[in-house]
């Protein structure tokens, strides 16, 4: 994926682009490489992408780290980046693989589902 859109719109627009999206698969049309994700409320959208959330994508969109970088890198708590992970992972933003430390356990090492991500909010 090269590419993720998180928007604000209203229902009828999703569903829009749901069907439109489900057409072009039943024709058998390429995909661009994009993916979208809509929330109906700006406010809601920028209670869950939050500014501590948003830190860790850019972090991750830059590198992939582990949890322990991130928690060194952020300034944060471990239990509120393993939180703020399994949130950005369950909408689809990042995505989490577990690695072998030879002679040191494993270790979860986080990274983006694409190099960029542009938010959009239209209020209105």
């Amino acid at each position: 994926m090269t590419r993720v859109i998180i928007r604000t719109d209203d229902p009828d627009s999703f569903f829009d682009h749901a069907k439109d999206a489900a057409r072009r698969a039943d024709q058998g049309m390429s995909f661009d490489g994009k993916v979208t994700i809509t929330f109906e409320d700006p406010q809601r959208m920028f209670t869950v992408l939050s500014e501590a959330r948003r830190r860790l994508m850019s972090e991750v969109m830059y590198e992939p780290m582990s949890i322990d970088e991130l928690t060194s890198r952020l300034r944060r708590n471990r239990s509120a980046i393993n939180k703020d992970v399994g949130l950005l992972e369950k909408i689809g933003l990042i995505v989490s693989s577990r690695s072998s430390i030879p002679g040191h356990g494993i270790q979860k090492m986080i990274k983006a589902v694409a190099p960029r991500i542009e938010m959009v909010a239209t209020l209105g």
